[in-house]
C-alpha cells in the first residue's frame, strides 16, 4: 500500500514540475528581450552607459509608448503623437536626485530645438504622489509632457532587458521612431545637441511623414 501512494505521488510530483518547468519557459524565451509589439532589442556591450544605436537601418522600433499625461490624467499621451519627429525619451522621478538637475538641461535642448521637428517626453516612475511630481515640472518651468507611470508598465515598451532600475535614463528615437541611442545617466545639454543634429540632417525615408506643429499635443 504504501509503495503505491509513493508512485502515486511521485507520478504528481513529476507532472507538477513539468508543468512549472513549461511555464517557466514560457517566461523567459528570447522574446523578453524584444520590445512588446516592437522590433527593438536593448544591448549594452561592455557594460557602456553610452550605446548608439547605427546604421540606421539596424535600429529596431520600440513597442506601444502610451500613458495618462502627468498634469492632466484624463488625457492619454502617446508616442503617435509625434510622427515624423525625432523624440527623446526621458525617463525621471521627483524623488530622484539626478534628475532635478538633468531636466532642466533637457528643457534648454527641447527650447533650442522644438521648432527644428524634435519633440521631448518624459515618463514619469515610482511618484505615487503625482502633485508632487506635477509640482516638480511647474517649479522648474518644463514645458513637455510626460506619461504618468508609478509601476514603469510603459517601460515594457523597450524589451524585457532595458534597465528599469537606472533612474534617469534617457532613449533617443530617430523621425522613424527607431532607437538611435541609449544613455543610462545623467545628462547634460551639450550630451544631446550633436546626437540630436546628426538624426536631424539623415535623409528623410519614403514614406516618412511631414512633421507640423499642429500634430504635437
Amino acid at each position: 500500500m504504501q509503495s503505491w501512494v509513493a508512485r502515486v505521488v511521485s507520478v504528481t510530483l513529476a507532472v507538477l514540475f513539468a508543468v512549472l518547468a513549461g511555464a517557466l519557459a514560457g517566461c523567459s524565451t528570447g522574446d523578453d528581450a524584444v520590445a512588446q509589439g516592437g522590433t527593438f532589442e536593448f544591448v549594452a556591450p561592455g557594460g557602456k552607459t553610452d550605446i548608439f544605436y547605427d546604421p540606421p537601418q539596424s535600429r529596431g522600433r520600440p513597442g506601444t509608448l502610451a500613458g495618462p499625461l502627468l498634469t492632466d490624467p484624463s488625457k492619454t499621451i502617446s508616442l503617435d503623437d509625434f510622427a515624423g519627429e525625432v523624440v527623446v525619451v526621458n525617463v525621471w522621478g521627483q524623488w530622484c536626485g539626478p534628475c532635478r538637475a538633468e531636466i532642466t538641461q533637457l528643457q534648454e535642448v527641447h527650447n533650442a530645438t522644438k521648432d527644428k521637428g524634435v519633440a521631448f517626453l518624459g515618463i514619469d516612475v515610482r511618484d505615487n504622489n503625482r502633485d508632487a511630481a506635477v509640482d516638480f515640472v511647474k517649479d522648474r518651468n518644463v514645458t513637455f509632457p510626460s506619461i504618468y507611470d508609478p509601476p514603469m508598465r510603459t517601460m515594457i515598451a523597450f524589451g524585457g532587458k532595458y534597465p528599469t532600475t537606472v533612474i534617469p535614463s534617457t532613449v533617443v528615437l530617430d523621425r522613424q521612431h527607431r532607437v538611435a541611442a541609449v544613455f543610462l545617466r545623467e545628462l547634460l545639454a551639450e550630451d544631446l545637441e550633436p546626437l540630436i543634429e546628426r538624426l536631424l540632417a539623415e535623409p528623410a525615408e519614403p514614406g516618412e511623414p511631414a512633421v507640423s506643429k499642429e500634430q504635437r499635443p
